[in-house]
């Protein structure tokens, strides 16, 4: 196993330090901005050193390539894109402040996400439909890097979906605009161009995350460490542990101690660097 360290002015210090605590072999200059700490054998301490330093870091195993995944699956919210669609479309309503406390808690792992959604999506009623409209136009953007990865992962052939504990208005467009292969999400109820306060069909959470990774997985006869997942919060974890290599992004704690990679400081095309 490497150690990737990825930061614009690394330290040696630093470098010496971290392999010195993984038990490594060397250190390798990878990139302008990034290094490779050979044979690291040990993660206890990497994610604090790596916090304090400003720099993100990735366990890759020896010798692995880019091309060697065939399926990438990420979440949307707070990953893909900058903003929890669910709290903007809170803000069209006056109940911004309340939905978003309520997510922050899903996120952390607080509050069970089945029931986070339910509570949320409840403060939505009578809200128009216009206002997804108003939020896709107006406030979501994409995370930095994320057109180039996507682009990046196509061009090396890997399957890309796109999963999402928020709604199919939101995971259509961005499966049209940058081309996944796949989306899930959860369909909110309208009647009379209004947002019920409900969602209909099956709940997509955690599991059902995990359960659609494993799904295509099978599908493709992939071997879990041929299959990439990244994520923010701590709905991502089911399908982290359903994947081979995971990302952390802008992530909660909970999700990041579980990550084969964190990224706090890089964009998402940064995942691009990690292999040879």
């Amino acid at each position: 196993m490497n150690l990737v360290v990825l930061g614009s002015d690394i330290e040696t210090r630093l470098l010496k330090t971290l392999a010195k605590r993984t038990g490594a072999e060397r250190i390798e200059q990878i990139h302008p901005g990034a290094f490779r700490i050979v044979g690291a054998t040990c993660r206890d301490g990497v994610a604090s050193l790596c916090d304090e330093a400003d720099v993100d870091y990735a366990f890759v195993p020896d010798g692995r390539r880019l091309d060697d995944f065939g399926l990438f699956v990420t979440d949307m919210d707070s990953t893909l894109i900058n903003i929890e669609c669910i709290d903007e479309l809170a803000g069209e309503c006056g109940a911004k402040q309340q939905v978003a406390q309520i997510t922050e808690a899903a996120m952390r792992g607080e509050i069970d996400f089945r029931e986070s959604l339910t509570r949320r999506v409840g403060l939505l009623t009578g809200l128009d439909v216009s206002a997804l409209d108003t939020v896709y136009d107006q406030r979501l953007q994409l995370n930095p890097g994320a057109q180039a990865l996507i682009a990046g992962l196509k061009a090396a052939d890997i399957t890309t979906v796109l999963v999402s504990g928020g709604f199919t208005f939101f995971t259509d467009r961005l499966k049209a605009s940058l081309g996944f292969d796949h989306a899930f999400a959860n369909q909110l109820e309208v009647d009379a161009g209004k947002l019920t306060g409900r969602v209909t069909g099956p709940i997509v959470d955690g599991n059902a995350k995990a359960a659609h990774l494993a799904r295509i997985r099978e599908e493709m006869a992939l071997p879990a460490d041929r299959v990439m997942a990244a994520g923010d919060g701590a709905n991502d974890l089911p399908m982290f542990r359903e994947a081979g290599f995971s990302v952390a992004f802008r992530a909660k704690p909970v999700l990041r101690a579980e990550a084969d990679c964190s990224l706090n400081h890089h964009g998402l095309d940064a995942i691009l660097q990690l292999f040879e």
